[in-house]
């Protein structure tokens, strides 16, 4: 199968869901060589990746999983693609604790550095808390805590077919784009960042095909695969089954312009440092990303009926101190 699928590839036809379902099993279930899988990511990068080539991709992922269970109607995630390298803090992982002392239910999906670095594990990790648990203690610590680290290795075990080619390729794949589609937990609400442009409506169609209720898809102009404050962030919208294009600006919602040199993490130690004073209730241009970030995704998890009013849920929960709360409670719970 993988041999004719590289040969469609390299005439730049597209494969469709279910072609793209079976190579991404077989690849999965290490029937596929290094050089096929390096072979096959290339050429499809080259050709560029659909929307239903994507879903199958995930759908294939998802077989393989070690599922995260959770009863809650509304599971929240802030995963983004990575690969911006414009190098800022852990923007996204802040704003989950954040997102969590609103009292919403958030199961935080995340891997080591890849092209960063600090990854988001990286950065749990230098925070105390245990990432290199099992999937009874994530599922407990959503239920008791309201917010679980999701860490990649330990949940994709398939993985590991195509982990050292990616390493070795040095290139962004579709890999890039499956880890936020792959949330163990099955998020029903999610706000993903992406590193291009191009990305916006392809990915807000695959959340939409993969049962995704409520999605921002963001890119901001600057390169971040974030919300940005320090120019404007193109967004794409699923609600309801229906795709919305619009823009956003710091300016909108009161919040000051930044520079991106403002936004830099450095190594892990700065990183959790960054992190600490932010939900400590530090003042200044990292607290308004993550206030502007935040924001969007408790509108996006529906506890907020406008990005306005998600940011003032935000800043209480920062300033009540719940957000940090949170964190304290999750480092302690899987200490134990």
């Amino acid at each position: 199968m993988i041999k004719e699928v590289i040969t469609i590839l390299s005439e730049r036809s597209d494969l469709g869901q279910s072609r793209m379902q079976e190579v991404m099993q077989e690849i999965m279930q290490g029937k596929t060589t290094p050089a096929q899988i390096a072979a096959f990511l290339v050429a499809l990068r080259m050709k560029g990746e659909t929307a239903d080539e994507i879903t199958g991709a995930a759908l294939a992922m998802r077989k393989f999983v070690k599922r995260i269970n959770t009863f809650e109607d509304v599971v929240l995630d802030t995963c983004g693609t990575g690969a911006d390298r414009v190098h800022t803090f852990n923007i996204s992982t802040v704003s989950a604790f954040v997102a969590c002392g609103c009292g919403l239910v958030v199961a935080k999906h995340g891997n080591r550095a890849v092209s960063s670095r600090c990854g988001s594990a990286d950065l749990l990790e230098a925070l105390g808390i245990n990432i290199n648990i099992d999937q009874k203690k994530v599922e407990e610590c959503l239920k008791k805590i309201g917010i679980g680290f999701l860490f990649a290795p330990n949940l994709h075990p398939a993985m590991k077919y195509a982990a050292a080619v990616r390493k070795e390729l040095g290139l962004r794949t579709i890999f890039n784009l499956l880890g936020p589609l792959t949330n163990p937990a099955f998020a029903t609400h999610q706000l993903l960042g992406v590193y291009d442009l191009k990305l916006l409506k392809v990915l807000a169609e695959v959340l939409g095909n993969l049962g995704v209720r409520h999605g921002l898809v963001v890119h901001g102009l600057d390169g971040l695969d974030e919300i940005t404050t320090t120019s404007a962030t193109k967004v794409c919208e699923l609600k309801n089954k229906k795709l919305k294009f619009y823009s956003i600006h710091p300016s909108d919602f009161g919040i000051k312009k930044a520079r991106l040199k403002d936004l830099e993490g450095g190594d892990v130690k700065a990183n959790a440092r960054i992190a600490q004073e932010i939900l400590q209730g530090a003042k200044g241009p990292r607290r308004d990303i993550v206030l502007f970030n935040s924001g969007c995704a408790i509108y996006v998890a529906d506890k907020a009926k406008s990005i306005k009013q998600g940011i003032e849920l935000a800043q209480e929960s920062i300033d009540s101190g719940r957000a940090l709360r949170k964190l304290e409670e999750l480092r302690q719970f899987t200490s134990i």
